[in-house]
């Protein structure tokens, strides 16, 4: 068969729903879909390279169940294209951002992928096969394997296939976030990011409507100390592929690192209406927490209040084992947990905060979160009893997440507990334990990074150490906290007003 090597910029319609939190939707101005220019060259029959491209185009902007279902037409077209089964099977990774441990069900499907292009292997190029290899690591014997494992392996096949095509931009796209997703958390030097980033970024000047390369950056950036150099990327990736619901509201990881909220708030509102329209269910609930967030930054209590009532209509629609949008079922999961205890201890309402009830979940480090929070919101109510009972529940589901190899979460979830203990200790008097143990979680948080599924800590831990001394009457020390909070965190609400000196809430 021969080569090709076609542009696209895919035109298709799409209803598009009321904005959020609305529950009842309604047609709007049919929109032609718009999902950037991608160049892939195939060895599968020409006619269907625009299918393939535009397959590709969706998997950039981790739009996986549509992906899927393009890579699957591609097939029907050409039932020898083994790359087609190859964008299932990197499809049905789903998300290489999200650091939870994939579901048996889940591995299961993708490693069925990649046999079907194994089988397909004779009507192949070399270069194909290489990145069938590749993605064969993500599945190569889950079942015993452990998935940091895999993770690597995948970022290390993807080199050798960028050594070996090094004119493959496409190769070197998806090495690059390949470097990014096999991070260490706990590497402050960011060597793994830093090089993606000098990968991404002079493809980007030279590709500029590639969807791939903007979303990658922002992912490859969003972090504190880098967040400044994702800020070109946040501002075009929304214009590149509209048509996404991830790259509406991928530009508000780079607003929420650098504080800006406003900007954040109108990203994530455009994807909730997107994802909508479209049954992303888990996108949207993804996005509603980063709205959440930054509408509580903004002292915004009535638009928050408005995405905390609007979660019943989600919930009953949300399937947490779909693969639809870049949210995973896990994010759709964490959102659910997350709003509520956000709502109740950004505005210190501590008696809110005791009330809250656990929902178990396949996920236990969601579960967490309300336990933190009931935790926290009971030592300020003095129930010290259920206080007791939530640290209990804490530190049960750090021993699960240990014993399950979800190292990160266990770590999360270990810094929660160390905070709710402190807040404990504190109600019962024991000032010198309760500042050991909050400046230990600090320590802890500050060793580590957030996970891209959450816009920021549920209360950070600095923050809450600057609250526990400005208890203690020792108001320089709590300054230095606060100021500690900012630097992580630019333009925290709670931090600056203590930072600067109270204010009314808007």
């Amino acid at each position: 068969m021969t080569r090709v090597s076609v542009a696209v910029a895919v035109l298709l319609t799409f209803p598009a729903f009321a904005a959020y939190p609305q529950e009842h939707a309604h047609i709007q101005d049919v929109q032609p879909e718009k999902l950037g220019t991608v160049h892939f060259a195939t060895s599968c029959s020409p006619r269907v390279a625009p299918q393939f491209n535009r397959a590709v185009a969706l998997l950039h902007s981790f739009e996986f169940g549509a992906s899927i279902r393009a890579f699957n037409d591609v097939l029907a077209a050409d039932s020898t294209c083994a790359m087609a089964d190859w964008g299932i099977a990197l499809s049905r990774w789903s998300n290489p951002m999200a650091p939870g441990n994939r579901s048996a069900s889940q591995l299961q499907q993708g490693q069925e992928a990649v046999d079907a292009a194994m089988r397909l292997h004779a009507h192949s190029s070399e270069r194909e096969r290489g990145y069938i290899h590749a993605v064969s690591r993500l599945y190569d014997d889950f079942e015993h394997k452990d998935q940091r494992t895999r993770v690597v392996a995948y970022e290390r096949a993807m080199n050798e296939l960028v050594m070996q095509q090094p004119a493959d931009t496409e190769a070197l796209i998806f090495y690059a976030i390949s470097l990014t997703a096999s991070a260490s958390p706990t590497d402050k030097t960011y060597a793994n990011q830093l090089k993606a980033g000098s990968i991404l970024e002079p493809l980007w000047a030279k590709q500029p409507n590639h969807p791939g390369l903007a979303h990658y950056i922002i992912h490859t950036y969003d972090y504190p100390a880098l967040a400044d150099k994702a800020r070109a990327a946040a501002e075009r990736y929304a214009s590149i592929a509209p048509s996404a619901a991830h790259a509406l509201h991928m530009p508000s990881h780079t607003f929420t690192r650098v504080g800006m909220w406003e900007e954040s708030v109108n990203a994530n509102n455009r994807s909730m209406k997107v994802a909508l329209s479209t049954g992303s269910i888990a996108e949207a609930l993804h996005a509603a927490d980063y709205a959440m967030y930054a509408y509580l930054q903004l002292g915004k209590d009535s638009d928050a209040k408005a995405i905390l009532d609007g979660l019943p209509a989600l919930a009953a629609r949300f399937d947490p084992n779909a693969i639809t949008g870049a949210a995973p079922g896990s994010a759709g999961v964490f959102a659910l947990a997350a709003i509520p205890a956000r709502w109740a201890l950004e505005r210190s309402a501590w008696a809110e905060a005791a009330a809250l009830e656990p929902k178990a979940s396949a996920y236990p480090y969601a579960e967490a979160m309300t336990y933190f929070a009931r935790a926290l919101g009971a030592s300020h109510t003095g129930d010290l009893a259920k206080a007791k009972a939530a640290i209990d529940s804490l530190a049960s589901i750090q021993r699960r997440l240990g014993a399950t190899g979800e190292g990160y979460w266990a770590e999360q979830v270990a810094i929660q507990h160390l905070a709710a203990q402190a807040w404990l200790d504190l109600a019962e008097h024991r000032e010198t334990d309760a500042l050991a143990r909050m400046r230990e979680a600090a320590a802890r948080e500050d060793a580590t990074e957030k996970s891209a599924v959450t816009p920021g800590p549920l209360a950070p831990a600095h923050e809450l150490l600057g609250d526990m001394l400005m208890e203690l009457n020792r108001p320089t020390e709590a300054s230095a906290e606060y100021r500690a909070t900012l630097k992580k965190e630019p333009n925290r609400r709670h931090a600056l007003r203590r930072v600067s000196g109270p204010t009314s809430r808007d």
